[in-house]
């Protein structure tokens, strides 16, 4: 089947309103003389001249095609493209006839089951002129045909990158006198501890004094912690590049992350259990691991009853390294599990705010996951626990497969968790 001839079955169903007009306004040419519209084909020639400037059913095709505001191309089961609109050369997803690698690659998968994919088809080098985003959807059009749509989103990654900055830029000021007043409520208290109260007073105002010192110095701690993840976020947003990926040792990240979380584990009565060294390597920031995970214990012993216990596993599963963390505290509700990744969301604020959290620290998590190629998994049941499962590509030195690399804003999923992984994970 040629393209053209599958471009009009495909779009029989609206052409057939262009053919419907055409066909009653030779009824009513006739005068309503034929109730019959088939009698309409046997107009004499004279009516036939009046309507020769109706273009048939494949122009007005082609003509829509041309004139589409969105790249257009038909490609076949083995990569040719059949047809393309200009627009679609202007936004790279066709150069000199052949479709760009990225968009042939979702062809595949659309080909092998997939009804509809998104691909992000962004110029790989920034030209002078030209658009600096395209993000293209890819539909199967049946019988081994795709549907390439490419859509410039220019303006709308300019407003995001503007929106990025402005929040790094404002989270840099802000650090400065948040972190000013901090110092001043320590030394605040630190003056109260030697100063002996006034002659006749009972000591109450001192108390007073040193109650709301503390009260400055913890929320300005906790105002801190939030700008620095302001900026964590909009750094792995794109507001900054990241650092070039090397090899790190996944012993040493749960490591760092359970030392760094070894103060509110003590605070909490919480006890820390990681199942022993596995070897793993990983591609990634090592820093921004460390943060991820941290951020995933963190929150396990915040959300942990006191002298319960949160356990960290570790362990290679078809060319990834999985980094689970496990607690037996209060769970999260099916309707909340898909939402927990979301800046700000929060399932309980008055505990948030009770524990000092920002709301930040599980977006950052996805965030880190998905720059590095990988994503963070999500089981729980209220009144049992939660698992939270880090996903990542080992080292590409040690890869055994190519494991296919997931889109960055749906990094997160939830999926049914793996009974037996569940149960290493308990500790």
């Amino acid at each position: 089947m040629t393209a053209l001839a599958w471009l009009i079955v495909a779009a029989a169903l609206g052409l057939g309103l262009v053919a419907g007009a055409v066909l009653g306004r030779r009824v009513r040419r006739a005068g309503g003389r034929a109730s019959d519209p088939t009698t309409q084909t046997l107009d004499p020639p004279r009516r036939r001249r009046a309507d020769a400037d109706v273009p048939d059913l494949g122009e007005l095709l082609h003509r829509t095609f041309r004139q589409s505001g969105s790249g257009l191309a038909v490609v076949a089961a083995n990569g040719d493209v059949l047809l393309h609109n200009a627009r679609a050369e202007r936004l790279g997803a066709v150069t000199a006839g052949r479709l760009d690698p990225r968009a042939w690659a979702a062809c595949q998968r659309v080909l092998g089951g997939e009804s509809r994919l998104e691909v992000d088809l962004s110029p790989l080098e920034r030209a002078p002129r030209g658009p600096v985003a395209v993000q293209a959807i890819v539909r199967a059009l049946g019988e081994g045909y795709t549907l390439v749509e490419a859509l410039d989103t220019s303006e709308v990654a300019r407003l995001e990158a503007t929106r990025r900055d402005f929040v790094a830029n404002v989270s840099h000021e802000l650090k400065t006198p948040v972190g000013a007043v901090a110092l001043l409520a320590e030394a605040l208290l630190d003056t109260l501890d030697g100063l002996e109260p006034p002659d006749g007073s009972d000591g109450s105002d001192v108390a007073e004094v040193r109650r709301f010192g503390e009260k400055i110095l913890r929320e300005s701690n906790r105002m801190g912690s939030l700008v620095s993840e302001l900026i964590a976020l909009s750094r792995l947003t794109g507001a900054e590049r990241l650092p070039e990926l090397a090899a790190v040792d996944v012993d040493d990240i749960v490591g760092e992350a359970l030392a760094r979380s070894r103060n509110s584990a003590e605070s909490g009565a919480v006890e820390i259990t990681a199942d022993p060294a596995s070897g793993l390597v990983v591609d990634g920031d090592r820093s921004l691991l460390v943060t991820a995970l941290t951020n995933l214990v963190e929150n396990a012993i915040a959300y942990s009853p006191a002298d319960s216990s949160v356990s960290v596993t570790r362990r290679a599963v078809d060319g990834s390294v999985e980094i689970a963390v496990t607690d037996r505290g209060i769970g999260i509700a099916p309707e909340h599990q898909k939402r927990v990744f979301e800046r700000f969301f929060r399932v309980d604020p008055a505990r948030s705010r009770a524990t000092g959290g920002t709301g930040l620290g599980l977006a950052i998590v996805k965030h880190v996951c998905a720059n590095h190629g990988g994503e963070v998994r999500l089981w729980s049941r209220p009144g049992t626990g939660s698992t939270f499962t880090m996903r990542l590509p080992t080292r590409i030195s040690a890869r055994q497969t190519d494991p296919a690399t997931p889109d960055a804003e749906a990094g997160t999923t939830t999926a049914a968790p793996d009974p037996a992984a569940a149960g290493r994970a308990g500790g």
